[in-house]
């Protein structure tokens, strides 16, 4: 590491060794650093690194949640702008978004260091695709840093700065859910920040226009040799001698998989994707009889080095899909022939039972999707906790392409003037606020005849609680403006605009049919507070009254898991039980039982007396 990350990373005691995550680690990199603004929209696996951000002292930094990942990129390349350190964080998808800003920022460099953390999904344990972003680094020329652990993680993103404002460029620190949500130990050390260099007007470098860019683009190029040049020499990359025959290039948490499994291997592991150390390379291919490049998700390096002319084989016996794992590794290396095939007996499924994901008991969204069930329409859903709808027992949406696109792609579907049904979007508050917004300005402005149901739960929910800009309280729990969604549809234009609450079925099939039943662009706000965040609701919990229980099913349409089958049946038919300590007392299984069997726990059995 540079002179600068080495100073800082210098701990008084054995106290500034922490066991930390790989997301609190990259926090604590950019505090180190001495970032001064950090900016970010959540999303999983990369929603605790500016929740870590934001716990270190108010007067060291301003963190926030912004709007969306674009929205957050510019407000830390205006930090940049100014002369300060600046970072976003976001997840693969995020990068997306973010990504218009990316592109032009590269040609236009920093003026205080510029880091974005981004953070894949192999396995896509949450979230809608798989993707690379070493391949959006390489896009945007860019260099893209691979940590392999919780420590690395703080020290790169340290020299992430360092490189930033050394080679004038932005810098991707590139991290995956393994490392994200891996804890190990770190030493950690004192915050060091740079003298602000204040705002530098240079017209010629910060706007980009047709004539500037002209200029920057061939800088670019040099900008990437130059960075290539230093990866050759930099200590983020190590070699490690052992066997002649076989050598493994590898980075991140693929290097740990290879030490595992092939210990006595020569391994070449980079501590960055991009640019490629193209002499280090060569030195190493040529060390050994043999090399294979273990990376996870597409062939990135693997290619860049056949390109040099180099004989390397990867993609060939490694999967470009799900996440590796020490299992992975290794039958891919047997399958190489570097390893021996083992002789398993065969093992007993140790694979656990599937537990398909459900809407948590008491879930606002749930009455929603009944109604709109009800309504048998044409529904284009959205990313969030809600998406769940797409399964059993409420299954009720037909597409879900990224956030922000149901309002759009409902737009299509109704322009299209093929469906008979009514066609409705489903969308939750924060991600409307997202990228929902200006479709639904594109709805109004082309007269388009749909319903948008606005799922406001009061919370960005699927990732955990977080506020935003509706919410009223900002990223540190401070109060601040809360955007009145009523007054902000209106304001566009939408002439039909009501809210409900989301525990009274009898309205909410009601303001759904109205809004069916309108002519142009009707919004229904669905409103009532998620049972989870930011504090769990818990009410009366409710009973199932067994004797006058029909084992109709009804309220199993609700897919509620406080709801269960019982042992007692009736007319053939399980009847059903409600667990009371996952029961919130919602009322949403007594609204629709139709033997009214279901009641409040005290109505079962008389209250002891005093």
């Amino acid at each position: 590491m540079n002179h600068h990350a080495k100073q800082s990373s210098k701990g008084k005691d054995d106290t500034s060794l922490r066991p930390m995550t790989g997301n609190e680690a990259l926090a604590r990199g950019a505090w180190e650093a001495g970032v001064k603004v950090g900016s970010a929209y959540p999303g999983t696996p990369s929603t605790e690194i500016m929740e870590n951000f934001s716990r270190y002292p108010a007067e060291d930094l301003a963190a926030q949640w912004a709007t969306n990942e674009k929205v957050a990129c510019d407000v830390a390349i205006g930090a940049s702008f100014a002369g300060v350190r600046a970072m976003t964080s976001m997840k693969h998808v995020g990068l997306n978004v973010a990504s218009d800003a990316l592109m032009s920022v590269t040609y236009i460099g920093v003026n205080g260091g510029l880091v974005l953390i981004v953070c894949d999904d192999p396995g896509i344990h949450s979230s809608q695709n798989e993707q690379d972003t070493r391949m959006f680094a390489k896009l945007a020329m860019v260099p893209c840093l691979e940590p392999s652990d919780a420590q690395e993680a703080l020290d790169f993103t340290k020299l992430a700065y360092d490189l930033s404002e050394q080679f004038d460029t932005p810098v991707i620190v590139r991290s995956t859910t393994r490392l994200s949500h891996t804890r190990s130990i770190v030493k950690v050390g004192e915050r060091v920040v740079p003298d602000p260099k204040g705002f530098v007007t240079n017209p010629s470098k910060n706007v980009m226009m047709p004539n500037n860019a002209r200029v920057r683009h061939p800088q670019l190029i040099e900008r990437e040799e130059k960075l290539a040049e230093y990866f050759n020499t930099s200590d983020i990359n190590t070699w490690e001698k052992g066997r002649n025959d076989i050598g493994i290039i590898t980075m991140a948490t693929s290097y740990a998989y290879v030490k595992e499994t092939i210990p006595d291997a020569s391994v070449l592991k980079l501590g960055a994707s991009y640019p490629l150390p193209e002499k280090l390379i060569a030195d190493f291919c040529k060390s050994v009889d043999r090399v294979l490049v273990v990376e996870e998700l597409e062939p990135v390096v693997e290619n860049d080095i056949k390109v040099m002319g180099l004989d390397v084989e990867g993609k060939k016996y490694f999967p470009r899909v799900g996440e590796f794992s020490p299992e992975v590794v290794r039958e891919c290396l047997e399958n190489a022939g570097v390893l021996e095939k083992r002789d398993l007996a065969p093992a007993h499924d140790q694979r656990p039972t599937p537990r398909p994901p459900v809407l948590c008991a008491g879930c606002p969204h749930t009455s929603g999707y009944m109604a709109i069930r009800a309504l048998d329409g044409r529904v284009m859903g959205d990313i969030g906790c809600y998406t769940l709808a797409a399964v059993e027992p409420l299954r009720s949406i037909d597409t879900c392409v990224s956030m922000g696109s149901s309002i759009g792609n409902a737009i299509g579907v109704a322009k299209a003037g093929l469906e008979t049904k009514p066609v409705i979007a489903t969308i939750g508050d924060s991600t409307f606020l997202h990228a929902g917004l200006p479709a639904l300005i594109d709805a109004v402005y082309n007269n388009v005849d749909i319903t948008v149901i606005l799922l406001d739960n009061h919370i960005t929910a699927m990732t955990g609680g977080q506020n935003h800009a509706a919410t009223g309280k900002s990223l540190r729990g401070e109060e601040t403006h809360r955007v009145d969604f009523e007054k902000l549809i209106s304001a566009i234009g939408v002439k039909w605009v009501k809210r409900t609450d989301s525990y009274d079925i009898a309205s909410m099939y009601q303001t759904f049919r109205e809004a069916a039943e309108f002519k142009g662009v009707s919004v229904v706000i669905s409103d009532r507070p998620c049972v989870l965040d930011p504090v769990k609701v818990k009410g009366p919990a409710l009973t199932v009254i067994s004797k006058n229980c029909v084992a109709c099913q009804s309220c199993m349409n609700l897919g509620c898991p406080a709801l269960s089958w019982s042992d007692e049946w009736y007319d053939g038919h399980h009847k059903v039980k409600i667990d009371a300590e996952a029961c919130i007392g919602c009322t949403l299984c007594a609204q629709i039982c139709p033997a009214d069997s279901i009641r409040p726990l005290e109505a079962e059995a008389p209250k002891a007396p005093h």
